[in-house]
């Protein structure tokens, strides 16, 4: 093949990775307890499912994959982190809920277990974010679990953090939506 011919054909080759690449989804897994996997509420109503469907609304195409285990702890999340997150998975995004302090784990271990999946996630050069606000009563049924507009409420809290991540710019930072702690239930 003449060295201009085979210029051509690399350069059509290499736009043709590129649009492929450009056309996987991206890939998300959603890690935590009860709340993450939907407890009592269909899955779609899960806010996983909810925020794949908001970024679609936005032009993104997104796999996310909820591997939400009621009664987690951190430290069972630590322990299946590995297995729940495939390779391949570009984001994470971590609710490690408040089961460490209702089955007598201590604020300490519930920190350094988070830190400890963050630090081994990015290893893999996955992105992480970490939602562990508090959620307003008016979202929670029984002062532990989300009602749908709590999953709602919690994937349009997402959505702008994982649109950033997905374009390469920095995460928005919100406030702790119950920083004065008046009216909010640390979710599951």
């Amino acid at each position: 093949m003449r060295p201009r011919m085979l210029g051509v054909f690399l350069g059509a080759a290499a736009m043709l990775l590129v649009t492929v690449a450009d056309a996987a989804p991206l890939r998300i897994v959603a890690v935590g307890a009860s709340n993450t996997s939907g407890w009592l509420i269909s899955e779609q109503s899960a806010y996983p499912a909810v925020l794949q469907g908001m970024l679609k609304e936005k032009g993104i195409e997104a796999q996310i994959t909820n591997a939400g285990v009621p009664f987690d702890t951190t430290s069972k999340m630590l322990a299946r982190i590995d297995s729940a997150v495939p390779e391949g998975t570009q984001i994470v995004i971590l609710q490690p809920g408040g089961n460490d302090l209702r089955f007598f784990g201590s604020r300490e271990q519930r920190s350094a277990n988070i830190a400890t999946m963050t630090r081994r996630l990015q290893a893999r050069s996955i992105q992480v974010i970490v939602y562990d606000e508090e959620i307003p009563w008016k979202y929670v049924f029984d002062g532990i679990h989300l009602t749908p507009a709590g999953h709602r409420m919690i994937a349009a809290a997402l959505l702008p953090k994982v649109m950033a991540l997905a374009s390469g710019k920095p995460a928005p930072r919100s406030p702790r939506s119950g920083a004065s702690g008046k009216g909010t239930v640390q979710p599951n």
